[in-house]
């Protein structure tokens, strides 16, 4: 059921959205667009399909380019703490929150 110009109305005064008469087509259309993607998608039988754990889970054995995992900063702990107002053992302090 696509929706119409009162429905995004509706939504708009509950979204707090001030929409020009253009805006409104402009989104209604789009919205109206991205809903029948939604019913197509919806419509795939995937009776069978078992759900995946993880999205690697498709790749089996293929090895993943994935970056190498380097450090490339320095330690720059002083630098940071430099403008604390009170540290301890390289620590920040804040005030006591809770009572």
């Amino acid at each position: 059921m696509p929706l119409t110009a009162l429905d995004l109305d509706r939504l708009a005064t509950l979204s707090r959205l001030a929409l020009t008469p253009g805006e409104r087509d402009t989104m209604c259309v789009q919205l109206n667009d991205f809903f029948g993607m939604v019913e197509q998608i919806q419509a795939i039988d995937t009776c069978g399909v078992v759900p995946l754990s993880h999205p690697v889970d498709v790749q089996g054995d293929i090895a993943l380019r994935l970056r190498c995992d380097l450090v490339t900063e320095t330690d720059q702990r002083q630098a940071n703490q430099r403008n604390a107002p009170a540290l301890e053992n390289g620590l920040f302090l804040v005030p006591k929150v809770i009572e």
